[in-house]
Formats: C-alpha cells, structure tokens, sequence
C-alpha cells in the first residue's frame, strides 16, 4: 500500500528531510479522553505534534450528526497550518498500532486537499520495537499556509444514504464487530444493530495477524464480493473506525468511495430510522 511506510522509512525521511516532514500523533482512547496526550507526554517519536481525536479531529456532538461529527474545517484547516503543513508537506501518521485514529486524519487530509499523507505501519508500537529514538521533547513549529482544495465528493450526509439506499445506486458498509452490527451488544448507543442493508466488513479484517496492513493483493480479496464500479459509502459508529476501511478500498482499486461521518450514531438520533439486527 502506497499511504503506509514501515518505521524504517519515517527514520530515514527525519534523517535527511525533517525539515519538509511533519509527523503526527494520534493516539486516543475512547474510554478515556486524556490517554493519547499524557502518552504522547511520556514518550513519542521525534518531531512528533499532537492532534486529539475530540479537541482537533472532531467537532463537538450536536443531537444530529453523530458522536465524532467532522471538525469545522476553517478551524481544522487552521490547525494543520499552525503545525507546519502546506501543501507540500510530507505528513507521517502514528497510533499506538494500526488503530483507527490516525486513518481518520489521513481521511481529514485527504479531504482537503492534501496529497502526501502516509501512516506508519504498526503505529508507536513498530517504532519502539525497532529500537528508534523516543522523546518528551515536543517540537517548536514554524506556521505554514494550508489553502484546502476539498474533495466533498468524498463524504455524504444520512439524506444521500437514504435516497441512494432507497435507488440501490449505493453499496453502504458497517465497519463495526459483527456483534455490535448484529446488535447483540452496544456499548455505545442507545439502539443497537445496523442501518437496513449494510453489508458487513470488519475494520480490523483490513490488517494482518501480526497487525500490519494487507498488502493490496490481500484488501482486493478481502473486498471480492463488492463490485468495483459501484459506488461505495462506509460507515460504522461515528465516522472513525470507518477510515481504515475507506483507505483499505481506495487502496484495492475503488475508486468511488464515500465517508458518512455520522454513520450509526447519526442515523439513530432519527427516531423515525429503522434499525437491522440480522445480516451476514
């Protein structure tokens, strides 16, 4: 996959273009909103700035929209130049592994415009292992100028997930455990099971045993029983652990792959929305 480079590569980049680079962590933890930065405080890789999934990645919930609503772009945009990216920049992204955070900056850069965006391949996690340089130095950052150029094609919102349900002009993906999209157990929600009609793919079906990405041999059978010309819109609770999937189909040669931000958590707010509890 071209977007993900191994731990050997980031330290090479920092090695001879640090000064083009600009690495980005992203760790977060659902179930406690502070983990990632005093994780990041403790230790991360050289040069890295902190983005928090809630503060910097997301905007506050509304009573629509989902729970990790999309940030307000000026605001995100802003923030991004503010750490050093322009359009020229090269941006490496890291987890603690390969989680679902650092996909969902990749999906936010790619949104707006930003064509040389990579994540690390195994997260903090590969970097340690390797042997790499660890700090609590937190970088001095000069601003940059970000002009967006937005793919809003890239994204839809729940009325054209109905209407495309409602045509069939649309193929709509849960990224979800398979018990939460059966709705045999919700942590999150006050409703559990799935939109009607989603197909089932796993977000973590994306990466391999060992925990690293399939190549794109692998993701291209993984995603063998979706047709390659269709449209494609992913989903999953609130529009996060939807983005690895997104980059797994772009990178096995989808090419018309949508994000629904809201995902499940928006489409429950709808009192009026039915919800699934049987599929694959």
């Amino acid at each position: 996959m071209s977007v993900v480079v191994s731990p050997t590569w980031l330290k090479e980049q920092l090695a001879h273009h640090a000064d083009k680079t600009v690495v980005v962590d992203t760790r977060f933890k659902l179930t406690d909103e502070d983990a990632g930065r005093k994780a990041y405080l403790e230790g991360h890789i050289p040069h890295a700035v902190y983005l928090d999934l809630n503060k910097d990645l997301s905007a506050k919930p509304a009573k629509h929209g989902g729970n990790h609503p999309l940030p307000d772009m000026d605001m995100f945009t802003a923030k991004i130049a503010n750490i050093g990216i322009d359009q020229e920049t090269t941006v490496v992204i890291y987890d603690q592994q390969n989680d679902m955070f650092a996909a969902r900056l990749w999906w936010l850069l790619y949104y707006v415009g930003h064509d040389h965006v990579y994540l690390l391949d195994g997260g903090f996690d590969a970097w340690v292992e390797q042997g790499y340089e660890v700090t609590t130095e937190v970088p001095k950052l000069e601003r940059a100028n970000f002009t967006p150029q937005y793919r809003e094609n890239e994204a839809v919102d729940i009325e054209e997930v109905k209407k495309k349900l409602t045509d069939g002009s649309a193929t709509l993906i849960d990224s979800r455990s398979k018990e939460r999209y059966l709705g045999k157990t919700e942590p999150m929600y006050a409703k559990a099971g799935h939109i009607p009609g989603a197909k089932h793919f796993f977000w973590k079906d994306v990466f391999n045993k060992d925990g690293k990405w399939k190549d794109t041999k692998e993701l291209e059978a993984h995603f063998g029983s979706l047709d390659k010309e269709d449209e494609i819109i992913v989903s999953c609770g609130s529009g996060v652990s939807a983005c690895p999937n997104v980059l797994a189909l772009k990178s096995a040669g989808f090419r018309n792959v949508k994000l629904y931000p809201g995902s499940f958590s928006d489409w429950i707010s709808y009192e009026e929305n039915d919800v699934e509890t049987k599929g694959e």
